[in-house]
């Protein structure tokens, strides 16, 4: 998931416990080129109002005008949007993606009783929890529940004969150990890629003038913050590249240990050797947590400048989240 669903169900939720019916929309699947993957969610309103997105535009511009002529008010439905197979029925959207693609989309109405406020709820819990959940939808009546995944891996989407199964869980997250120059643009492309993005930083001539949008400021060590309970799930990646061993090396320490499912550290070749041998002589690690340690991090691009380290920084991440092998590139 990515910290703009935080967002999506933070707002759903908000306008259910205000009175407010909302719709929430989710991609079930893609055919050829789509903006958005399957999973992807938003959440609108009957004004028109909404967060989150579905594809480039032209989709969310025909459904929020639907919903404002009062369109969509059963409880569940699925839309296809993009299929020229459709234009001759006066009862499919007639959009065409820019892209060409295809998409399916799944459209709740959820009006505001208990039962879609404490639904909402716990889908924001799980969004913001540690473990992954299996959400349902039934096609006929729009009942919904929400249930642990007896697998890891799987699918994000399955539709079934009038069911619908929703893989959620908590929104990736980079946790950046300590500021620097390269730092700063890697935070910047997490957010822009949908991570919620957390910098630890216990130096305050580094962290005095630090602000960027989108970006959560710790003052204190990144060992401390990744140690810390729930700080660190399945859906993180760590990553330090200040140079500074007390900052770099007890964050990788502390990272080995935890679920995070990316772990790196900046330097050389030679800087690595040097760091993976002190981590295993007075950091106590054992070979198979050094092995997890992505050192020298990132692609290798060729990259020089500040800017061209981070994006090869955060191709590396994406490559392991999206479970692609090097040699594969």
């Amino acid at each position: 998931m990515q910290h703009l669903d935080v967002q999506v169900v933070e707002q759903g939720l908000a306008w259910l416990n205000a009175g407010e019916t909302i719709w929430l929309c989710t991609v079930l699947s893609t055919f050829g080129s789509s903006p958005r993957k399957p999973g992807s969610i938003m959440v609108a309103r009957g004004d028109g109002r909404h967060v989150g997105s579905l594809s480039g535009g032209c989709v969310e511009e025909d459904f929020l005008e639907r919903v404002q002529r009062g369109e969509f008010n059963q409880r569940v439905c699925v839309e296809r949007y993009g299929d020229p197979r459709d234009e001759a029925s006066s009862e499919r959207p007639r959009v065409q993606l820019p892209c060409g693609g295809i998409l399916e989309v799944l459209v709740e109405r959820l009006s505001p009783e208990d039962d879609n406020r404490q639904h909402m709820a716990e889908l924001l819990g799980v969004l913001r929890g540690q473990q992954q959940k299996l959400r349902t939808v039934s096609l006929s009546d729009g009942h919904c529940t929400l249930r642990p995944v007896v697998e890891a891996g799987g699918e994000t989407v399955a539709v079934t004969a009038g069911c619908v199964s929703l893989r959620v869980g908590p929104a990736s997250r980079l946790i950046i150990a300590g500021l620097s120059s390269v730092a700063r643009p890697c935070a910047e492309f997490a957010v822009a890629l949908g991570y919620e993005v957390i910098v630890c930083e216990p130096r305050e001539e580094e962290y005095r003038d630090f602000n960027l949008a989108g970006v959560r400021l710790e003052k204190i060590f990144p060992s401390v913050f990744i140690a810390g309970p729930g700080n660190c799930h399945q859906q993180t990646a760590v990553v330090a590249m200040t140079h500074d061993p007390r900052i770099d090396d007890l964050a990788m320490m502390e990272a080995v240990r935890t679920d995070a499912f990316y772990i790196g550290v900046m330097g050389s070749r030679r800087t690595s050797d040097k760091r993976a041998t002190r981590l295993l002589s007075s950091g106590g690690l054992s070979a198979a947590e050094v092995e997890r340690i992505h050192m020298p991090i990132g692609l290798a691009l060729g990259s020089k400048t500040p800017a061209e380290i981070a994006l090869a920084v955060m191709a590396d991440i994406l490559r392991v989240q999206r479970g692609i092998r090097r040699d594969a590139l």
